[in-house]
């Protein structure tokens, strides 16, 4: 089987790649996001979530000749407004507190590129149901959560306090997470990274 590198330093990735039976390797992509998403000012957040996980798989690809590189971004936007991790404490109680009460779209995508070239690219979307968060919860919440969730758009961990942000969720939890992983195993079937 050909081995896999995963352009990410993401936990939850890695987890959910490791959980998944994917053997791979780590390295970190050297892209940058924000100046990717001010060319794309305007575009929809799932196409910004493809093009950011274009662009991992890409940079890493450069220096892996031969290997199947695996990028993936996610994306939160709520109202129409698009959100990045929080950059320190009281902006993640800002970002809470204007997610209260309202609906989260959490945008993953992936992409697999080989030898300077991507070959295949998918992008999900949940919806989550943050419920009310009174500005105790959020007080609370970040004293446990902080900094965990500073690496987290959204500003949560699902498999750990973050569940207690939503009344409900729809949409596949591998999306949630941070990755659309069925349809990524499908792919590296396909490409004979894994046993079809």
């Amino acid at each position: 089987m050909t081995l896999l590198v995963l352009a990410s330093q993401s936990a939850s990735r890695r987890a959910m790649l490791t959980e998944a039976g994917v053997r791979f390797t780590t390295r970190a992509a050297d892209v940058d996001e924000r100046g990717i998403e001010a060319e794309m000012h305007g575009a929809a957040p799932d196409q910004i979530a493809l093009a950011l996980a274009r662009a991992k798989a890409l940079a890493v690809a450069r220096g892996e000749p031969e290997t199947w590189v695996l990028g993936s971004d996610s994306l939160v936007s709520v109202d129409g407004r698009r959100f990045d991790k929080p950059r320190s404490r009281s902006e993640a109680a800002e970002h809470l507190a204007f997610f209260s009460g309202k609906s989260m779209h959490l945008h993953s995508a992936a992409a697999l590129a080989r030898n300077g070239h991507t070959y295949w690219d998918h992008a999900d979307v949940a919806r989550l149901k943050v419920r009310y968060l009174s500005d105790a919860f959020i007080d609370s919440y970040l004293e446990a959560e902080w900094p965990a969730v500073s690496g987290c758009v959204g500003v949560f961990r699902i498999e750990a306090l973050g569940v207690q942000l939503f009344d409900s969720i729809e949409g596949s939890h591998f999306t949630v997470l941070g990755m659309p992983l069925l349809p990524v195993l499908e792919a590296l079937r396909a490409r004979g990274v894994l046993t079809a």
